[in-house]
């Protein structure tokens, strides 16, 4: 899984935007696809951060939502169903990705060779009392649209990008979902991870025999 991870780093590092430097606490995704996956490049992953710590993963091969932080496993005391309907969730996102992918590819006419379709998005607790939220999507490493919380719409980054923005501007529902998502139940996740966290760095006490 080599080629994954270095791969995520990359697209992370080129793809413009993200939770800001001044953030205390951040929660934020990662979902790409790749038109040729190889041996140790699945075609779909998806990584989940906790202030840059990689808490959960999952991808096209194990087809398994995976906790990579033991704490993460609390979550099933809440929701026993979180991981399955993770998976469910994951599967059909992967479907909607790929279709984006040939899409985009069609837009720049490039039909061959390896190319990578990626969504960011995630939010932030900053030190002032206040928060962030960003979602954005990338090809080959390059922002193509970006979400503009305040005006609920897209951003497109060229030309070939302005019929997507258009097509997902028209899908008002869809936009003020994101931006629901972005400014409370992200948040009410990361909130969520961090008392999650907070609890196991907690020290045991011994129960008095």
């Amino acid at each position: 899984m080599e080629l994954c991870w270095a791969l995520l780093e990359l697209l992370a590092l080129l793809l413009l935007g993200g939770c800001s430097g001044s953030s205390q606490h951040s929660l934020r995704y990662q979902y790409v696809v790749v038109s040729e996956p190889s041996e140790g490049l699945p075609q779909f992953f998806m990584a989940g951060y906790l202030d840059g710590q990689l808490i959960t993963y999952y991808d096209s091969q194990k087809k398994e939502k995976m906790p990579k932080v033991s704490w993460m496993k609390e979550v099933d005391k809440e929701d026993p169903e979180y991981w399955k309907d993770g998976n469910e969730i994951l599967k059909a996102t992967e479907q909607v990705l790929q279709e984006d992918l040939r899409n985009v590819q069609y837009r720049y006419k490039q039909k061959g060779g390896f190319h990578t379709w990626q969504t960011a998005y995630g939010c932030e607790l900053r030190g002032n009392n206040s928060k962030g939220g960003y979602s954005q999507y990338g090809y080959d490493g390059r922002t193509f649209l970006a979400f503009d919380k305040e005006t609920v719409s897209w951003v497109a980054s060229d030309p070939q990008a302005q019929i997507t923005k258009e097509n997902w501007d028209a899908n008002w529902q869809w936009s003020q979902v994101n931006k629901f998502y972005l400014e409370k139940e992200c948040i009410e996740w990361l909130e969520k991870y961090l008392s999650y966290r907070k609890k196991e760095m907690l020290p045991r006490t011994e129960t008095p025999v």
